[in-house]
């Protein structure tokens, strides 16, 4: 079965077409600068790649050239739009109605749309591409995998705020999570690893990139995460704040403040960003820093505090965890970021092996000393892999479904 995964974003749209069951990756790529006057498709099928620049002028439109480069009898993966049975869409947000990947009809539609207000940079354009799928692919089973359907396991003492209770009540104030599709992914992924039961694993799993969160997994669920009513609140991450005093924002007010500079200051100026001065991104900064920029080793510094911070909270949730996993673009790729947050930890049994740690960029494997208690991890995150797996299934489910039905109804 042929799953073609979406991950659509303000200007973007990322894609990725699986042969299912086995997993098999047969093209990749990404429309960037949708809306500009020049917008690039760059497309992958093994080890080829292509390239197209020319105007697109939004997600519909994007759609179709993405599908129009996959039936491309040069560089395109498939033959026909037909052998495409399944469009998973990776969303945001799903409130506190999913739990769990759906497959979309109009009354899952209405509901994305209305959690647009707790994610208005992110669901109107996974709206988009959802729609402009189900266009270009009628017959295709559309599905949707949601960013914070891992932390619905959340207990309420989890996910509650101390305010004032009535405003859980009006507005749905909550920690809900994200990255939660990468969470269950590399905590599965452990799991296996380990030769464990996915359900019995303990784990504390890092997701460092740009954005930054961590999650508590207890049993294989999540049961606390670093993220919460929006992805601002937790680690310091690439241009966000991560968690600090809320007071900070009444005394900028004062100062004149408005809150578009306020959301802005927070959302975009912080961060790594902000302590360096310099760049949001880790490998630039890690430069710096031996360059001897005074400013750059801060951030580092602050960065991996704060997710040694998190690890002792969780460490007291999970008693301990078998294991904590690193993953995301820092994650994954950083032994210094891996080094400094493991750092004076072996009180709590943690034990970093130095040259495990230095295995190489965006590999697989154990970077634990033999004696650790906590096995250490770094595992690549694969999100795409794992909503084309829940594409897969409800799609499977679906069809026996539809053929039970068949057969109860005599046809």
């Amino acid at each position: 079965m042929k799953i073609l995964v979406i991950n659509a974003g303000s200007s973007s749209i990322k894609y990725q077409l699986y042969d299912m069951p086995g997993g098999q990756v047969l093209a990749r790529g990404i429309l960037e600068k949708i809306g500009d006057k020049l917008s690039r498709l760059t497309h992958r099928r093994g080890l080829e790649t292509s390239t197209r620049e020319e105007a697109v002028a939004d997600h519909k439109a994007a759609m179709q050239q993405i599908l129009e480069i996959l039936v491309d009898p040069q560089v395109g993966a498939i033959e026909e739009l037909a052998e495409i049975a399944t469009v998973g869409h990776r969303v945001v947000h799903g409130g506190e109605e999913f739990t769990g990947s759906v497959i979309v009809d109009d009354r899952v539609l209405a509901s994305i749309e209305k959690f647009v207000e707790l994610a208005p940079m992110h669901n109107p354009h996974n709206l988009v591409g959802i729609r402009a799928a189900r266009d270009k692919l009628p017959h295709a089973v559309q599905v949707a995998c949601f960013d914070t359907a891992f932390h619905a396991t959340l207990p309420e003492v989890a996910y509650r705020y101390a305010l004032p209770f009535e405003l859980y009540e009006r507005y749905h104030i909550r920690r809900y999570g994200f990255h939660g599709t990468s969470h269950r992914y590399v905590a599965r992924r452990a799991a296996t690893l380990m030769a464990m039961d996915k359900y019995r694993l303990n784990a504390i799993t890092c997701h460092l990139g740009n954005g930054c969160s961590m999650a508590a997994v207890r049993h294989g669920r999540s049961v606390d995460t670093s993220m919460g009513f929006t992805p601002l609140e937790g680690l310091v991450m690439g241009t966000r704040t991560g968690d600090f005093d809320p007071a900070i924002l009444f005394y900028l007010a004062d100062k004149g403040y408005d809150l578009t500079a306020l959301n802005s200051l927070c959302n975009k100026k912080s961060g790594l960003l902000g302590i360096s001065g310099a760049s949001n991104d880790m490998r630039t900064l890690e430069q710096l820093a031996r360059e001897g920029n005074v400013r750059a080793g801060l951030a580092v510094e602050i960065f991996c505090y704060r997710v040694r911070k998190y690890i002792g909270a969780y460490m007291t949730l999970l008693n301990p965890p078998h294991a904590i996993v690193f993953t995301g673009g820092i994650g994954e790729n950083s032994s210094l970021v891996r080094r400094q947050v493991c750092q004076d930890l072996d009180h709590m049994g943690i034990r970093l092996d130095p040259q495990g740690n230095e295995m190489g960029r965006g590999r697989e494997g154990i970077i634990s000393a033999a004696d650790s208690v906590v096995r250490l991890l770094v595992i690549p995150t694969n999100e795409e892999e794992a909503i084309a797996t829940d594409a897969y299934e409800l799609s499977v489910e679906a069809g026996a479904s539809e053929r039970a039905k068949g057969h109860r109804d005599g046809t």
